[in-house]
């Protein structure tokens, strides 16, 4: 109830959601993704393809990836060891049109999260694992929300 009431205002201003725009969501769902090899390159894929929402229809625009990472070490025990480390990704971007190759648009998007280590090898194993999906679900709404407003000026 309260954001009906929130809303009704807004209607009367021209605001219009980004994704309300024509074009904007069948657009980005006719992007795929080419990611590099690797665990980073394939959960930053699978992120994009559920923020994109790809669906089975050949695509009209190809998402060319290249990514840099790096884990940088942060805090440090009485022993010397890393007790945290920040985990840090670099997405080069280029979106790639296939039907004539041209670049239609690119940028740089990046993402980093900070996760403990721990003393037990597979909390350890688990904590970069979560760190990893956490910092590909960033870059793709990152990515997604660059795309939507390319399209978005494109189509309007």
């Amino acid at each position: 109830m309260l954001l009906g009431a929130l809303a009704l205002p807004l209607g009367g201003c021209g605001f219009t959601p980004l994704y309300a725009a024509p074009g904007v969501s069948p657009g980005l769902s006719a992007i795929e993704t080419i990611a590099p090899e690797g665990r980073a390159g394939a959960l930053l894929r699978e992120s994009l393809d559920d923020a994109l929402a790809r669906d089975g229809r050949p695509a009209e625009w190809r998402l060319e990836l290249v990514l840099k990472e790096s884990r940088i070490p942060r805090g440090r025990r009485p022993d010397g060891v890393a007790s945290r480390y920040e985990y840090v990704v670099t997405a080069n971007w280029k979106l790639i049109s296939r039907a004539d190759g041209s670049t239609a648009t690119q940028g740089v998007s990046y993402a980093e999260v900070t996760f403990d280590r721990a003393d037990q090898p597979y909390a350890a194993i688990s904590a970069q694992q979560d760190a990893e999906q956490k910092v590909a679900d960033e870059l793709a709404r990152k990515i997604q929300m660059d795309l939507a407003v390319w399209m978005l000026k494109r189509n309007g």
